[in-house]
């Protein structure tokens, strides 16, 4: 692995880890689902300005737009929305734990799509990763009402479109189409189908009145990960390798559950570090049959 690949891969990482954090600072004085269509519109304002001045084309094949609509729709419509529903019934610190299944479903979605079925141990390590996030729901955190299971069944539920649009990113980088083609027109393309959501269905009074503290949390989403986080990772997956890039995103649960603890003041209970450890065995495990 280029140490280029390395750098960007684990760049890419760090930001998606702040992903839950940034959330919960932006849902505090914003509407869940204003915040999930803004992060894309706002990011869409910016990358589809900047595809047309840099002249980056739109895939020239049938199969590549596919995998462009794809890729935007699960990475800028679907995974946003479930996503920040459901980190506003939940904490961010199970939010980050759901997360940690995302290489396994990312590199099993790349099998099935491959039609090459698991291994046996694929499965063992699943059946421990989803145990471990079902007693997820009897953290402390859970009893003071500070998640639910509606909350954290939604982040899981997003991370499924989340791992089919990497892999969907990733085939296009590998088919020749640049990571940042996917990325800006991706979420361009779907900022605009967006609009009209931000007449009919958000907020502005709210959204505007709301603080910087919100803003800051909504700007990390739209720009941070919207469009910086998902240019470094589509570039990665698709030069490095989906196999090997993946194992990157084990990284990712430990960043996203010290920045909860830093910046949200969220508890770490003996509980919760018991389910996360077993999440990430099951992963690991998991990850390692393929």
């Amino acid at each position: 692995m280029s140490p280029l690949v390395f750098v960007s891969a684990l760049a890419g990482v760090i930001i998606f880890g702040g992903s839950a954090i940034a959330t919960k600072v932006a849902v505090s004085a914003i509407n869940a689902l204003d915040v999930s269509i803004m992060r894309t519109i706002i990011g869409g304002a910016v990358a589809l300005p900047l595809a047309f001045v840099l002249r980056i084309p739109l895939p020239a094949s049938t199969s590549q737009r596919y995998l462009l609509l794809i890729s935007g729709f699960c990475g800028f419509i679907a995974f946003p929305l479930l996503f920040t529903l459901g980190v506003n019934l939940t904490t961010a610190n199970h939010a980050t734990m759901i997360l940690a299944i995302l290489p396994v479903l990312t590199g099993a979605i790349a099998q099935f799509w491959d039609r090459q079925a698991p291994k046996a141990i694929w499965w063992l390590g699943c059946a421990i990763a989803f145990g471990g996030e079902i007693l997820l729901l009897y953290d402390p955190a859970a009893v003071e009402g500070r998640s639910s299971i509606e909350g954290d069944l939604l982040v899981w539920s997003s991370t499924l479109f989340a791992s089919l649009g990497y892999v969907a990113g990733a085939r296009l980088q590998r088919s020749g189409y640049s990571a940042r083609g996917t990325t800006f027109w991706g979420v361009g393309l779907f900022a605009v189908l967006l609009m009209p959501a931000l007449i009919l269905v958000v907020d502005l009074d709210a959204l505007l009145s709301a603080g910087s503290y919100a803003w800051s949390g909504l700007l990390y989403q739209a720009i941070g990960v919207t469009v910086i986080a998902y240019i470094l990772w589509y570039w990665a997956l698709g030069t490095g390798g989906i196999a090997r890039v993946g194992l990157f995103q084990f990284l990712q649960p430990l960043s996203g559950v010290v920045l909860a603890w830093l910046i949200l003041a969220e508890s770490i209970s003996l509980i919760f570090l018991l389910a996360s450890s077993i999440i990430m065995v099951g992963v690991v495990l998991a990850f390692r049959a393929r």
